[in-house]
């Protein structure tokens, strides 16, 4: 390629934004790399730029990358901006729904329980005799253990236990289709990452085909070209099953599988970095240290009432009444009191039974206090370290992998390396672009699904979305992935 046609093909790359693109462009430009020197190469371009009448910019990213232009130059889109969108079709889902309706139980069943426990009876009574007689009686049993208050409390702290383990289990589905979708993206650039090696390596079959015409290359080597093809076929189908079922995935949760969705380790980043700032709380003395904390703080509370309730439950209420009664002639009026006698069962046993499960709820309390604060521990140990090394592969790649590749094509094409040697180098600097999309994959899954199970990734959507909204929308994709904020 001379040097007149090289500059053309780099500024127009410029231009289209084709340089400053994300980890997807990373691969193309080691593809860029290995067809930048070759000559015949340029030639098939430039032919079908002929044959298709296209600017001479989409043709070489359509050869030289395999991607279509749309997906070349794809803006910065925030999380504020593409969030609120999934979140209203997250809230629309019937499981949602579900839970929506069991908060309005609950706030029926406090209202419910403040209620008197005791109604007042009415009693009429006729005798018919010599002396025919009338009575009538109201009777009141007065709620002496305060039954109703201690029901309240507990319909209270049910329903704040109910209102904790949703959003629990809110957090969770979240978290699962967060990664649904991160996962969907992870496996759509896999395959355009395995179409764009398919198309490349058959313009480099191509090359071959003429270089053995030319008495440059050997048969056996043609076929180690045609044998690679294969490979790439392979892989790509691979890729493409791949990408189906994380089609089918997010369908499956989501109900749709073209939802808005943009990579957001940059968030993770922030998060992770105030997370080791923040102090540490001391154990057993905060129920806000962490959100999923909050059910089993509320548990010890239920507990404490609960033995309350079996205090109120078989206390000794009075009952009042109130007859009057007529009986020929003499007109009667009567008051009397009635209170039970608890001697033969005083209830000890059951406050003990009670009193043990305050106990219990205590040392539930601190043994989930302490396995989530080991994971979290863990979490914030091991997520740094993974986007460092996130970090490091994406500059490896951008900048020692394409000279690398430009390297050896132009020593392949020069005769001085062999084309095994030169495939099984394209297979290692191709198997380093899919490693990165593993660590991808694995800093998403660590982080939502600590986040999902510690409560806390509705928080921080919702604290950090309207700010991070208010970021320039016209960024290019490599922004998004940039790990340093």
């Amino acid at each position: 390629m001379n040097k007149t046609t090289l500059a053309r093909t780099l500024a127009c790359l410029f231009r289209s934004g084709l340089l400053s693109c994300g980890l997807v462009l990373a691969a193309g430009l080691l593809a860029f790399a290995l067809a930048a020197e070759n000559d015949t190469l340029e030639v098939l371009l430039e032919t079908k730029a002929i044959e298709t009448q296209a600017p001479e910019a989409e043709v070489f990213k359509a050869k030289s990358l395999g991607l279509p232009a749309k997906e070349t130059d794809t803006p910065y889109v925030a999380l504020g901006q593409w969030l609120p969108a999934l979140l209203t079709q997250f809230n629309q889902l019937p499981e949602v729904q579900a839970q929506l309706t069991r908060q309005q139980q609950a706030e029926l069943a406090i209202q419910a329980a403040d209620r008197a426990v005791y109604n007042p009876e009415l009693g009429l009574n006729y005798q018919n005799a010599d002396t025919d007689s009338y009575s009538l009686g109201l009777s009141q049993t007065l709620d002496w253990g305060d039954k109703r208050g201690v029901a309240t409390k507990r319909a209270d702290l049910e329903a704040q236990i109910l209102f904790a383990d949703i959003g629990l289990e809110r957090n969770q589905m979240l978290a699962e289709r967060l990664l649904a979708l991160a996962e969907q993206a992870q496996s759509r650039k896999a395959l355009t990452f395995a179409e764009q090696q398919l198309r490349f390596t058959k313009a480099q079959l191509g090359i071959a085909k003429q270089r053995l015409a030319a008495g440059d290359l050997s048969n056996v080597e043609l076929q180690l070209m045609q044998l690679e093809l294969a490979t790439n076929t392979a892989d790509y189908a691979l890729a493409e099953q791949a990408a189906l079922v994380a089609d089918g995935k997010v369908i499956e949760l989501l109900g749709d599988n073209n939802l808005a969705f943009s990579e957001f380790i940059k968030e993770i980043h922030v998060f992770v970095t105030q997370a080791k700032q923040a102090p540490a709380p001391e154990l057993g003395t905060s129920k806000s240290a962490l959100p999923a904390l909050t059910s089993a703080y509320l548990q010890v509370l239920l507990a404490r009432v609960n033995a309350m309730q079996v205090k109120a439950d078989t206390s000794a209420d009075p009952t009042i009444s109130l007859g009057a009664e007529k009986e020929g002639t003499d007109n009667k009026l009567g008051v009397g009191v009635s209170i039970p006698l608890q001697v033969r069962n005083n209830y000890s046993e059951l406050q003990a039974v009670a009193d043990k499960g305050i106990a219990i709820a205590e040392q539930g309390y601190l043994a989930r206090e302490r396995v989530l604060t080991a994971k979290q521990k863990h979490v914030l140990y091991a997520l740094p370290r993974l986007l460092e090394r996130y970090q490091d592969w994406r500059e490896l790649v951008q900048v020692s992998g394409a000279k690398a590749a430009k390297s050896l094509s132009q020593q392949w094409q020069a005769g001085d390396v062999s084309t095994s040697e030169y495939l099984q180098s394209r297979r290692q600097l191709a198997a380093s672009y899919l490693v990165g999309l593993n660590l991808e994959t694995a800093i998403y899954q660590s982080w939502l699904t600590w986040m999902g199970e510690s409560g806390q990734l509705m928080p921080f959507l919702n604290g950090t979305a309207e700010q991070i909204s208010q970021a320039p929308s016209h960024m290019p994709n490599t922004a998004a992935r940039t790990v340093n904020p």
